[in-house]
């Protein structure tokens, strides 16, 4: 009868078990990133804050590096957050300024709240940084730095990235140059604690160095809660993919947020040119611009 009872208890605990979601802890050889791609407006140039194409981008990318599990969110958010369980990051490429879908309802910043209390790591890219005043300290508390309406600055320039300083997420980056569209003159948390700027950019290439702290656009944060989290405004237009460099920091970016070991010579992150152009959201072009009318 003892053997009897012993074998049920223990099949039963067995299939509970089963049942439990695993933490990303739990995955034997498995780091779950879910990729969350903000709304993609239909009626705009293609390549343009296409954010469903970069993160189609960035799972062709983490998937060269062994024990990476990618699950790929659309619409901004998922439609049941347990898609959640388990991750080890969460990017978010996304509109900004409120847009965020993450901050549309108070049980969503509660749900954002509670995976940054757990140590999971985060990742911002483009607008998603820009924060609202209201969600400013929140902000911080989750990025490091947030743009902020008013206080911060942004537009598109001509920028050059030569030099980078030694982090794991510049492992084997490159330099680039590209005319991209940035966010910069971020508001950080207090005397910069946690932070380690990676890139700068400014209006001009002299101004994309590190003695300028309002020109940083891309930084890591290591958080006090003992989370990461990693950030970078630049990536407005599908193309800035093809550049290595920047593909190189954004894959190192991800994966050290998600706490893997970057190697010394950076992750794999291979694509051709072919496959990134094949990614991009079909879109519907913008009308043309009503002539101006002639005055009499």
């Amino acid at each position: 009868m003892f053997s009897f009872r012993l074998t049920v208890g223990l099949a039963g605990f067995l299939l509970l078990a089963c049942l439990l979601p695993l933490h990303a802890e739990d995955r034997p050889g498995k780091k779950r990133i879910v990729l969350v791609a903000g709304e993609t407006a239909k009626i705009d140039v293609v390549g343009h804050h296409d954010y469903l194409a970069g993160c189609r981008c960035l799972e062709v990318l983490l998937a060269q590096t062994e024990g990476v599990e990618t699950v790929r969110v659309n619409g901004g958010w998922p439609e049941d957050v347990h898609q959640f369980d388990g991750a080890s990051s969460i990017v978010f490429y996304t509109d900004g300024g409120g847009k965020q879908a993450f901050l549309s309802s108070p049980d969503r910043i509660a749900t954002m709240q509670s995976l940054v209390d757990a140590k999971v790591g985060l990742v911002m890219i483009h607008q998603a940084v820009d924060f609202p005043n209201e969600f400013a300290t929140q902000g911080r508390g989750w990025l490091g730095g947030v743009y902020l309406q008013g206080k911060s600055g942004r537009g598109h320039w001509d920028s050059k990235h030569i030099d980078f300083p030694k982090h794991p997420i510049t492992r084997g980056v490159t330099p680039w140059q590209i005319n991209d569209g940035w966010l910069n003159e971020l508001q950080f948390v207090d005397k910069m604690r946690g932070i380690a700027p990676l890139v700068w950019s400014g209006k001009d290439y002299e101004e994309s160095r590190p003695e300028l702290p309002t020109q940083i656009v891309s930084w890591a944060y290591e958080r006090p809660d003992g989370g990461r989290s990693f950030s970078f405004t630049g990536l407005d237009a599908h193309s800035a993919w093809e550049l290595a460099g920047m593909r190189q920091l954004m894959v190192n970016g991800v994966l050290w947020s998600a706490r893997f070991d970057i190697p010394e010579s950076g992750a794999p992150c291979q694509i051709e040119k072919a496959e990134l152009k094949s990614m991009q959201t079909p879109r519907e072009p913008k009308p043309p611009a009503k002539p101006a009318e002639k005055k009499s």
